[in-house]
């Protein structure tokens, strides 16, 4: 059992070694005082206690409550493409995390171009630059120096905070909450006797909550604070491309074929599904650490396993497909997943962003 897969099914009690169960009673232990840490930063900051700076603009922040992915970079690209729609100039500050120039100020792309690399800026950063054109990316630890940056430089009209939900440093004018509908909660826990990166009372702090990866219309039985506003939305592949880029192709074209999947994402289970619900034949999957950086060794893997499993093709994610086209890796049959987000109720949260494009805070 991989080390990932170990964690989750020990935090769920799936493990029945002594060792494994004296270990959970450790971690639960753990919790406590975690979480009442926790809960003492968002009273600091609340009270005053701590400071929180406001950006001459309006700021959209977009986060979870849970370690792993739900989504925040579709999520993010979304409402950048519907911002942008409406004639404004949008800057995503980004924290810039596994690239080699996390913690610094730096600006990604300028609406122009593209200025850094993955390994520069990491992978989300870049993804988003490449996925939202005329998207201006701004990464750094402080998020209020990098908003300072981009007014310096950039003059955007809106920022996006990606991953913000814990920043509190940075005040919001509007705070979507993203959760799994699979598993909003996780197990319920928090760090690190679960997954929760706080306690669930902070979802009081939200003003607004989408459930991600939805597969019909019905909404997922969790409580949410009353009168919180709720969409839902969903993740689907709608095709794939070269890594170079190009026209979206259908997964029909690949009938016949046998594909090894790859991918480096919090969720890579969720995702070779996914191709399979497509109708993607799979002959082999790869899972990669989040944020892998792809060398030598990790296409020699690559290349190996598609050998033996007799694959036609690798595919992958758009995350992985920004690094993989920056090592020049068109040498061999590899396609890039096209991810669309749709949200089937979309109409609270337009209303909330048009009121606050059109009067500001």
């Amino acid at each position: 059992m991989k080390g990932e897969e170990y964690f989750k099914a020990l935090l769920n009690g799936e493990t029945q070694k002594v060792a494994d169960r004296l270990l959970l009673v450790l971690l639960r232990g753990c919790a406590v005082p975690y979480s009442l840490a926790m809960r003492l930063r968002a009273f600091a900051f609340a009270a005053g206690l701590l400071r929180s700076r406001r950006l001459p603009q309006p700021v959209i922040s977009v986060g979870n409550i849970t370690v792993g992915g739900t989504g925040k970079t579709p999520m993010t690209a979304w409402l950048a493409r519907y911002v942008m729609s409406r004639g404004k100039r949008v800057a995503v500050l980004s924290r810039g995390y596994g690239g080699s120039l996390e913690g610094t100020v730096a600006i990604v792309a300028n609406g122009e171009q593209r200025l850094l690399t993955p390994e520069e800026a990491g992978d989300e950063p870049c993804l988003l630059a490449d996925l939202v054109p005329g998207l201006m990316v701004v990464i750094g630890s402080d998020r209020y120096r990098a908003g300072c940056l981009a007014m310096e430089r950039l003059n955007p009209d809106i920022f996006i905070l990606d991953d913000g939900f814990q920043h509190l440093r940075l005040q919001r004018d509007l705070d979507i909450l993203l959760l799994d509908s699979r598993q909003p909660f996780a197990n319920g826990r928090i760090l690190p006797a679960g997954l929760l990166r706080e306690p669930l009372s902070s979802i009081g702090r939200a003003d607004m909550a989408l459930f991600t990866r939805c597969v019909d219309d019905s909404l997922p039985d969790a409580k949410l604070p009353a009168g919180l506003p709720v969409c839902h939305a969903r993740h689907r592949l709608v095709g794939f491309t070269t890594l170079s880029g190009g026209p979206v192709r259908r997964f029909g074209e690949l009938a016949g074929q046998r594909g090894l999947a790859f991918a480096g994402i919090a969720d890579p289970a969720g995702f070779f599904d996914e191709l399979e619900r497509e109708g993607a034949e799979l002959a082999a999957t790869l899972a990669f650490p989040d944020h892998t950086v792809y060398g030598d060794e990790e296409c020699a893997a690559l290349a190996r396993l598609r050998t033996s499993a007799r694959a036609d093709y690798l595919i992958t994610t758009a995350k992985d497909g920004v690094k993989l086209k920056a090592l020049g890796a068109d040498d061999f049959p590899c396609y890039v997943a096209s991810l669309e987000l749709e949200i089937a109720d979309a109409a609270p949260l337009c209303r909330r962003l048009d009121k606050l494009l059109q009067n500001g805070r």
